[in-house]
């Protein structure tokens, strides 16, 4: 089946692809010019919360127009339907954790990142400071609630493993993301698995307690999250608008970092499930810290190390979430390194 023919299928077979990305014979969406905008699309990994203050602030304060674009921001319901929402053209592009992103390429859905931002995984388990749970060796015996087939919990055998505590001295309650603080909030559970820089200010604005987090990082364990994708025929087609795109984020990320009060402010009531404006500034300041990795310190947001990309292959490999450890071009287009960095 040659190209065109699967950009007609792609189209045949959704309702909600977007005017201008679909069809066969649709030409190439470039970023607007001598002031214009083209109107583009990002689907979010979940409802907005503090890591997508960016995006937000970028929009405000006119960066997305200045690269030539008019964003819309749409909320996810999680890395999957968002991978297969891009893979499908029903988004220009997706911001989407890196675990189900490279799952679903393996799957055949069209897709690539073109940058991850979150380069040091938010992965940890998130319990009360002034609960049970004290140290890592505290986790033997106690009760745990995950997500199964996501990637803190596929994971968690090798966190367990690097930390010296027993798979087996460990009890998992499965819950979606909203049943694990729901638990954890009720006391069912003496702690979660997920994103501390999420659900951790979450928890602690509802329950009027401090959180404590083991990192799976801070135990060397680390693997790539959430970033920018986009469809292979946006790539291809648009490769004018998809630069824009990346240059546009890495410049709103630079500056939420240094505005960051003023980048949560611009959150406020775009969504209503967005938490309080006090625990989406919490959210963004402990989102910061994840933009890079070693090999990246010093580089603009959203600069990938190839090292990087290959060892969260290894990761996720060994984990199960990924046939096979394959080369870092089958999930990652590196040609649209910001030439904002």
């Amino acid at each position: 089946m040659n190209f065109r023919t699967l950009v007609v299928a792609a189209a045949a077979a959704s309702s909600l692809v977007l005017a201008g990305c679909s069809g066969a014979g649709a030409s190439e969406k470039a970023p607007g010019e001598d002031g214009e905008t083209t109107a583009t699309s990002l689907m979010l990994n979940w409802y907005p919360y503090g890591e997508h203050a960016p995006f937000y602030y970028g929009v405000q304060e006119g960066i997305f127009a200045k690269h030539g674009i008019d964003l819309t921001i749409t909320a996810g319901q999680g890395s999957t339907k968002t991978a297969q929402a891009a893979g499908s053209n029903q988004t220009d592009f997706g911001w989407a954790d890196s675990a189900a992103v490279l799952s679903n390429i393996d799957k055949g859905v069209r897709i690539k990142s073109v940058g991850v931002f979150l380069q040091t995984t938010p992965s940890a388990v998130q319990v009360y400071a002034d609960g049970p749970i004290q140290s890592t060796a505290d986790l033997a015996g106690k009760t745990i609630a995950v997500s199964a087939g996501d990637a803190p919990t596929t994971t968690f055998p090798a966190y367990l493993d690097a930390v010296g505590v027993a798979e087996d001295s460990v009890s998992q309650q499965s819950l979606d993301s909203a049943g694990k603080v729901a638990a954890m909030l009720s006391g069912q559970v003496d702690g979660l698995i997920g994103f501390a820089h999420d659900q951790g200010p979450n928890i602690a604005n509802k329950s009027g307690r401090e959180m404590r987090y083991l990192k799976y990082s801070d135990a060397g364990l680390n693997f790539f999250s959430n970033g920018l994708i986009a469809n292979t025929s946006t790539i291809e087609r648009s490769p004018e608008l998809v630069q824009a795109m990346v240059d546009a984020t890495t410049e709103s990320f630079e500056a939420a970092i240094a505005n960051p009060e003023a980048a949560v402010a611009s959150m406020v009531g775009k969504d209503p499930q967005t938490p309080p404006e006090s625990v989406l500034l919490q959210q963004w300041q402990e989102t910061i810290p994840l933009l890079t990795t070693p090999n990246t310190e010093g580089n603009a947001p959203g600069v990938n190390s190839e090292e990087d990309w290959v060892s969260t292959i290894a990761v996720l490999s060994d984990a199960g979430l990924l046939e096979s450890a394959e080369d870092p071009s089958k999930y990652w287009d590196s040609s649209f390194t910001s030439s904002e960095a």
